[in-house]
């Protein structure tokens, strides 16, 4: 994997547009209120992690922002654009929000390459060779150009995801959310990720990340986002938000995080 030495990119001020803006977000699944109230701003070249507790919330906030669900009130605006609700304007814009889930999604039957040019392809009309070209050095980039003529199934659990990691930076988007992209990997496979995505950081990709890496977290993170029971309950620095939580529930899951 290449290592990037240049400098991270600031986020944006106080005077930049947020890329992405959620205001009054509520979203229900039958009677439960899985996001209350949820209000947040990300800025360009910011990396928001969010952490919580299991059913706090977490995934669904992030899932939400791409519209693979939906919202019961409330708008979602990605780079000062209200989030459509279907049709051509959905696919564009979620064609700017890249996505990696904990389970890789990749097409079983493409090889790792094809898995990268697809979309780009398909969806953006690329032509075959600048995207293969251009796939290649996303493959390059996460360090694994030497599988690409391989099949998701001959690779390591931590190469298939940093695979998924190129193939949503292979449609160029404006931010990167990550749903617990770790959790589904052995141990010694999650640094490998960790690594492409604190890169990532570093090069100034806008990112919103569900984690339970805390040192990911601590090192990385412009911003914690601390989730219980749907709403946010803090939103700090990591410095502040791990040495001196401001709420017993925040201090409650730390304590357990950290010492077990």
């Amino acid at each position: 994997m290449t290592q990037t030495t240049s400098a991270r990119p600031p986020a944006g001020g106080p005077a930049s547009q947020p890329l992405v803006q959620l205001t009054g977000v509520q979203k229900h699944f039958g009677d439960l209120h899985v996001l209350a109230d949820i209000e947040l701003e990300v800025a360009p070249g910011e990396v928001v992690v969010v952490l919580g507790p299991s059913g706090s919330g977490k995934s669904t906030l992030c899932r939400t922002i791409n519209r693979l669900e939906t919202i019961d009130e409330g708008e979602i605006r990605i780079d000062g654009e209200l989030l459509p609700t279907s049709g051509a304007g959905l696919a564009r814009l979620r064609s700017e929000v890249g996505m990696v889930f904990q389970s890789f999604n990749l097409f079983a039957h493409k090889t790792v390459l094809q898995n990268v040019t697809v979309a780009p392809i398909k969806v953006k009309g690329v032509p075959r060779r600048q995207a293969e070209e251009e796939g290649m050095a996303l493959l390059e980039r996460v360090g694994v150009a030497n599988q690409a003529d391989k099949l998701p199934a001959q690779l390591s659990g931590g190469q298939q995801q940093r695979v998924a990691i190129a193939r949503s930076l292979a449609m160029k988007p404006k931010v990167m959310l990550f749903d617990e992209p770790t959790s589904a990997l052995d141990p010694e496979m999650i640094s490998e990720v960790i690594e492409v995505m604190t890169d990532l950081a570093k090069d100034g990709m806008t990112m919103i990340v569900v984690t339970h890496e805390m040192g990911f977290a601590r090192r990385t993170a412009d911003r914690v986002v601390f989730m219980d029971s749907g709403r946010i309950v803090e939103v700090r620095a990591p410095e502040d938000f791990f040495s001196a939580p401001e709420t017993d529930r925040a201090k409650d899951f730390l304590g357990k995080i950290l010492h077990h």
